[in-house]
This record gives C-alpha cells, sequence and structure tokens, in this order.
C-alpha cells in the first residue's frame, strides 16, 4: 500500500503543468488509480485502475485493471483480478455545463474476473471455489474535477467490481 501510494505522489508531482483547463476532449488520455468501497464478489478493498483514450470529443475506450483479496477465518483466502475494456460518454457537453474542471460520465465494460482461493486447514482442500472465474459486466456513472489542469480526483458509482470507487485521475 505504501509503495502504491508512494507512486501516486510521485506521478502526481511529475504531472503538475502550466497548461490551461479544459473540458474532456478527443485525444485526451485519462488514468484513473483508486480504491473500492465494497465489492460485489466476496468481500476486501479493491484497488484498481482504469486508463481510457478520448476517441471523439464525446466517447473514450479503454481498460481496467482491479485486485482485492479477503480472508474466511484463518484458513480461506479468496482473491480476484478482474480485467476488462470500458467506454465512456462524456455529457459534459450534452449538459451544457461550463465547468472546464468538471468531467461528467456514464459507461459500460466488460472482462474477466480471475478468481482463486487457497484452503490451509485440517483435512486439505475439500472445497470448490463457489465464486469462479468468468466473465463479468459492468457499468459505471462518475465524475473527475480537476484541481491542477492535468490532476484531480474521481469518484464512479455503479455494478461491476465496487459500488463505489474513490481515487486520483490524471489526464495525459
Amino acid at each position: 500500500m505504501k509503495k502504491l501510494l508512494s507512486s501516486l505522489l510521485v506521478m502526481s508531482l511529475l504531472l503538475v503543468g502550466t497548461q490551461s483547463f479544459a473540458q474532456y476532449q478527443k485525444g485526451d488520455k485519462l488514468l484513473n488509480a483508486g480504491i473500492g468501497l465494497g465489492a460485489y464478489y466476496g468481500g476486501g478493498i479493491p484497488l484498481g485502475a482504469s486508463f481510457e483514450v478520448g476517441v471523439t470529443d464525446e466517447i473514450s475506450v479503454g481498460a481496467q485493471v482491479d485486485f482485492y483479496t479477503w480472508s474466511y477465518s484463518s484458513y480461506w483466502r479468496y482473491t480476484f483480478v478482474p480485467i476488462g475494456v470500458r467506454g465512456s460518454y462524456h455529457v459534459n457537453e450534452l449538459l451544457n455545463l461550463g465547468n472546464d474542471k468538471l468531467d461528467l460520465y456514464a459507461g459500460v465494460g466488460i472482462g474477466y474476473r480471475i478468481s482463486s482461493y487457497k484452503y490451509d486447514g485440517p483435512g486439505g482442500s475439500i472445497y470448490s471455489d463457489s465464486y469462479g472465474s468468468g466473465a463479468f459486466f459492468n457499468l459505471h456513472l462518475g465524475g473527475r474535477y480537476y484541481f491542477k489542469p492535468n490532476i484531480g480526483a474521481f469518484a464512479e458509482v455503479g455494478y461491476g467490481v465496487a459500488p463505489l470507487k474513490l481515487g486520483v485521475a490524471f489526464k495525459f
């Protein structure tokens, strides 16, 4: 966790520039890194990132990856790594928002959830992983608020990995 926070701090310092603020536009490269509050499969606190590239002034496409793990008693450990693709529709122009620091969006995604478990208890492994690996679908509704031209905070609500994700946002 310390390495993740240190890396985010270093990236933040390196990305501070003298650009002017601008709403989302074609060609923007967007990186979100954060934590999930709650998890739809099992428990734990998801850590993850998404990266998207603007293909039009309203649409961005990209990828996401998350990681979370949790224990049940002292014997069971479950680990999940959802990896997927996603797309977002940026609604600022549609809603005629004049705030250049705000980027509101909604989107969908699809991917594959890698699920594994480990049992370190008496009697050996007599358990079948009921979560299992498999495809997942997600919906997200979110917003980014930029404190600097290319650094801000993001929040997303939705279905897929976590009901709520919060973190730092970067625009390149």
